[in-house]
């Protein structure tokens, strides 16, 4: 099913009417190539460019179509007309050589070299006749064959290219594009010919030729020092003890070696990889990043939703702070008229969430809906995180700030594992928020003695989808304070939010209130504290002028007025109740900063 959905996508992007939103054609590829050779006609070396620009904090290389690279193991194997420099000008790695010193194998290390400049040649002597004829690829040729250090070594940007080892290509000098994007090049490389079929496509349902070893997937973040490129369709190549006592692959069970065990077609395969790595660019807005987990989104025709999804859940920019709340905003409009500005409401729609594996990508999850019911349960995700907050805050959060916000330090990179992906699934099938993220919203409000805006959000919206899932008769909180609330732990934190309230009252300019003492304890273990601060409020209490005194006390007054004297105050709080109990201090204490 997705590897059908992503083939049907690329479909309907090759039938783009605008050539410039099209995906490259079978047996090319879209790649970033951070420094391009010029050469003449002769071969001879004219410049080096850099066609890197600085996007944030890093140096991005220009992107171009060229021939589809294969898939890179332990051995030498070359890419047609560009790799890296250790393939192409046969520039030793720096850090390579510097590990094969230390283990004195630098002789190894260079004649390996050798033989990749060699495999690279090889690869572009190998091409048809039509294509050794053209201008280019003898220039290249020659090019190779007369490669000469000094020629290089007058560049500036060549020390960087020695000590990163980066992606390469030709340009003739005076052309637009690439060598290998020529006419002759390109007509080699697509033509794929009448290969013989050995197997029915699973993806298109018909005889093809069957893909032994399938591209790499590229884009799904994993920790520094992983492999950056795997798959999701692979086979594992870890021998079994067959019934016979001998050693047989895992992947050659019934008989069937390798790709033959999920056989796809070349064309469906090029095609889903194609797909999937364009939905994962870095530049895409067809994906969200939060954690670990790298959703993807598409739709089976264009619609609204494919370019607003970052929108809704991510940050807006800075050049335009209003843009979140705009797309938002377009959304309820748009559920709540059942019409989209682009597409119609019953466009079916994919969502695919990745996460890196040690073997293979995993599917975190998938889902399929039509673009009106996915547009309605990211409205209730929106209406079950709402929750007052002060005027500089923004209006609608973020994913990433909602995962930030119940995290240590409120840091990113102490997201827990699995959350991101999580919270995505919930949001996008309507399903009850992960308990991870209502407990640590909690354990952070009491570790921090503090309730944030999103610690709040956080765990309104996992009460609310608690109790509407298990249709309790306890009453959904509300975004703002809601003084006709009866639950004791709601009331409990509304009643110590009063008491610092007072405290500061009293005392103006307080480097610490009652909160960052008694916190922890109020909303756990309530009856150790509660009588503690209730007569320290009555000191308090003393210091404030009349008016204020009274409304004050009549504030303390009215909360209590709902509890039962003989259970005041409780023992100890479960986690649900100090749940409740930080979202009704919160609640309280906007509701001291809101004008009527």
């Amino acid at each position: 099913m997705i590897l059908q959905a992503l083939d049907t996508y690329y479909r309907r992007k090759q039938a783009d009417p605008d050539p410039t939103k099209r995906l490259p054609a079978e047996g090319l590829e879209d790649k970033e190539i951070p420094f391009i050779a010029v050469i003449e006609f002769d071969g001879t070396l004219f410049d080096l460019i850099d066609t890197r620009h600085v996007e944030g904090k890093k140096k991005i290389g220009q992107r171009f179509l060229v021939p589809q690279g294969i898939k890179k193991t332990s051995g030498v194997a070359a890419n047609l007309l560009w790799d890296n420099a250790e393939y192409v000008l046969g520039v030793p790695d720096g850090k390579k050589l510097e590990d094969s010193e230390k283990k004195n194998k630098a002789g190894e290390y260079r004649a390996r070299l050798l033989e990749m400049r060699a495999a690279f040649r090889a690869r572009i002597a190998a091409l048809p006749g039509t294509a050794q004829e053209d201008v280019g690829v003898q220039a290249v040729l020659a090019f190779l064959d007369g490669l000469e250090w000094p020629a290089l070594e007058r560049f500036p940007c060549f020390a960087e290219i020695q000590s990163s080892n980066p992606v390469l290509s030709f340009q003739l000098r005076g052309d637009l594009g690439l060598i290998c994007q020529r006419e002759p090049v390109v007509s080699a490389v697509c033509d794929v010919g009448d290969a013989a079929t050995d197997g029915v496509c699973l993806v298109r349902g018909e005889a093809a030729s069957i893909q032994r070893l399938h591209p790499p997937v590229k884009g799904v973040w994993d920790k520094p020092g992983a492999t950056p490129h795997k798959n999701i369709v692979a086979i594992n190549n870890k021998n079994e003890s067959g019934s016979n006592g001998g050693q047989t692959p895992a992947f050659a069970s019934y008989g069937k070696s390798q790709g033959a065990n999920a056989p796809l077609g070349k064309a469906a395969t090029f095609a889903y990889t194609t797909a999937l790595n364009h939905l994962l660019a870095r530049d895409s807005r067809q994906r969200i990043q939060v954690g670990d987990a790298s959703t993807v989104f598409w739709a089976e025709e264009p619609h609204e939703l494919e370019s607003a999804m970052t929108d809704l859940f991510g940050d807006s920019p800075k050049d335009d702070p209003d843009r979140n709340v705009r797309v938002v905003e377009a959304l309820y409009s748009a559920v709540q008229n059942g019409k989209f500005a682009e597409g119609g409401p019953n466009t079916r729609f994919h969502v695919l969430g990745l996460a890196p594996n040690a073997a293979r990508i995993s599917i975190r999850f998938w889902e399929t809906a039509t673009a009106l019911e996915l547009g309605r349960r990211i409205k209730q995700h929106f209406d079950d995180i709402e929750v007052v907050h002060a005027d500089y805050e923004p209006r609608y959060l973020s994913l990433f700030r909602l995962l930030t916000g119940v995290s240590l330090l409120s840091k990113a990179d102490n997201i827990s594992p699995n959350l991101g992906g999580e919270v995505m699934r919930a949001i996008l099938e309507g399903l009850p928020y992960p308990t991870t993220l209502f407990n640590q919203a909690v354990m952070r409000c009491r570790a921090e003695q503090k309730v944030t805006y999103a610690r709040a959000a956080a765990i309104k919206a996992s009460l609310n989808r608690q109790i509407r899932f298990r249709q309790s008769h306890e009453k959904e909180f509300l975004p703002m304070l809601d003084p006709d609330n009866a639950n004791p732990g709601y009331r409990l934190g509304r009643l110590f939010a009063a008491l610092e309230k007072i405290q500061e009252d009293a005392s103006p300019g307080l480097n610490a209130t009652i909160r960052d003492r008694y916190y922890g304890a109020a909303s756990s273990t309530p009856a150790a504290v509660f009588s503690t601060l209730l007569r320290l409020s009555k000191h308090h209490l003393g210091k404030l002028n009349g008016g204020l005194a009274v409304n004050r006390e009549k504030l303390i007054g009215d909360i209590m007025g709902g509890f039962d004297a003989k259970s005041f105050p409780p023992r100890v709080l479960p986690l649900a109740d100090q749940a409740r109990f930080a979202l009704g201090y919160y609640h309280q204490r906007q509701a001291f900063f809101t004008k009527s």
